[in-house]
C-alpha cells in the first residue's frame, strides 16, 4: 500500500482545520486549545496548536495522511517538523480576507523552501459574499501561472477533494518523471 503524506497549511483562521474534518474517513486527530485574545476570538473560539490529523483511503493501494499546520507565527515551530516527509501542500488562503494574503505568501515560500515538493493554492470561503475570484487572487498573490490555484469551500466535501485530486495528480506526474 502507498501512503501520501500531505500538508496543509495557510494563516490563522483560513479553514485548514475545517478542511481537513470535512472528508477525513476518521475522527481528526486535532490539537485545538481555546482563543484567548480578544481580537482572535472575534474570528472564532479554538485554534491549533501542534497539529490536526486525517485520513483518506483512496483505493487499496493508496492512502492520503493529511496533516494541518498553526497558522499562528507563535507556533511556526512545528511547520518543519510536520513538513518532513511531505509529498505535496495546500496553501489555504481565506479568499474573502485580503488582510491575510500577505502571509499567505510568505507561508507559500515558507514551505517550498522546506521541500520541492507539489503544491497547490486553495481559494477558500468562495461561499462568502467578499470572497475574491479566484485569479484575481493569483494576481494579488503572484503566484505563477503553472500553479493550480483552485476555488474551494473547506466545508464542502466535493470541493475539498477537487483539491485534494488535483495536488495527488502533481505529486503523481512528479514521480512519474
Amino acid at each position: 500500500m502507498q501512503t501520501v503524506k500531505m500538508v496543509i497549511t495557510g494563516p490563522f483562521s483560513a479553514g485548514k482545520t475545517e478542511f481537513i474534518r470535512s472528508i477525513s474517513e476518521i475522527e481528526v486527530v486535532s490539537t485545538e486549545r481555546e482563543i484567548t485574545t480578544p481580537a482572535e476570538k472575534k474570528q472564532k473560539d479554538a485554534t491549533t496548536v501542534a497539529m490536526d490529523f486525517g485520513r483518506i483511503t483512496v483505493d487499496d493501494d493508496l492512502v492520503l495522511y493529511l496533516f494541518g499546520t498553526p497558522g499562528q507565527r507563535r507556533f511556526d515551530f512545528m511547520w518543519e517538523i510536520l513538513a518532513e516527509g511531505m509529498l505535496g501542500f495546500v496553501v489555504m488562503v481565506d479568499s474573502a480576507k485580503p488582510e491575510t494574503f500577505r502571509e499567505a505568501k510568505s507561508i507559500l515560500e515558507t514551505f517550498r523552501a522546506y521541500a520541492p515538493t507539489p503544491y497547490v493554492v486553495a481559494a477558500n470561503k468562495q461561499d462568502h459574499p467578499d470572497a475574491w475570484a479566484a485569479e484575481d487572487l493569483r494576481i494579488a498573490l503572484r503566484i505563477e501561472e503553472g500553479v493550480k490555484l483552485l476555488p474551494c469551500v473547506a466545508k464542502d466535501k466535493e470541493s475539498v477533494k477537487n483539491v485534494l485530486l488535483e495536488l495527488l495528480y502533481s505529486i503523481l506526474e512528479e514521480m512519474d518523471t
